[in-house]
């Protein structure tokens, strides 16, 4: 399905190392006709400074590409399925606390309450995993949610499988084409890179 006209929801989650290449996607989708992007972020992503760069950069970036304030608070982000307030919603990157939160009906996050609420519409959630457990602890999390309705996630893979042997990443190049296909309620494939 195509983008044009969408409304999306576009959530961050703490994993700052892909921060960079995420917003450079989101720079490609406002390029869309019509579309308009509201972004949203955790606790963490909106307060902490990491060596990847400050929090308060990174939200004036994202809100001046949306042209939209950040939803950062758990009450903010609560109206969203009751107001039909997007079509599709990402969350990109996605932790390993976050898909733990998801996989387990823990809502006490911004970016939880988000998919949360807007899942109550039947309307798809799409997953761009980014954690350094992934093959590991959050294997099970991540099991959850490729068999849960209305869960679609970004195409990922090892990011380094010698230093780091548990860790995967989504690439962002394939958000575009993840969200037009989980419009029409597919998973883009391959899932593994």
């Amino acid at each position: 399905m195509n983008l044009e006209g969408k409304k999306i929801g576009f959530a961050f989650t703490g994993s700052f190392c892909t921060f960079k290449k995420t917003i450079e996607q989101i720079e490609i989708l406002k390029k869309i006709d019509n579309i308009e992007i509201t972004p949203i972020m955790s606790f963490n992503s909106y307060t902490l400074d990491t060596k990847f760069g400050k929090a308060e950069d990174f939200i004036n970036k994202i809100e001046e590409i949306t042209n939209n304030k950040i939803i950062h608070t758990i009450p903010d982000a609560e109206p969203i399925g009751p107001k039909k307030m997007f079509d599709i919603l990402i969350v990109a990157p996605c932790s390993g606390n976050t898909i733990a939160k998801l996989a387990n009906d823990i809502i006490d996050t911004p970016v939880a309450m988000a998919v949360k609420s807007h899942l109550r519409n039947d309307r798809p959630v799409v997953i761009a995993i980014s954690t350094n457990n992934a093959l590991s602890g959050a294997a099970e999390n991540i099991g959850k949610l490729l068999n849960r309705k209305n869960y679609y996630f970004v195409p990922f893979k090892q990011d380094n499988p010698i230093s780091k042997p548990n860790s995967v990443v989504f690439d962002p190049t394939y958000i575009k084409k993840t969200l037009e296909y989980a419009l029409d309620k597919e998973q883009i494939q391959p899932i593994l890179l």
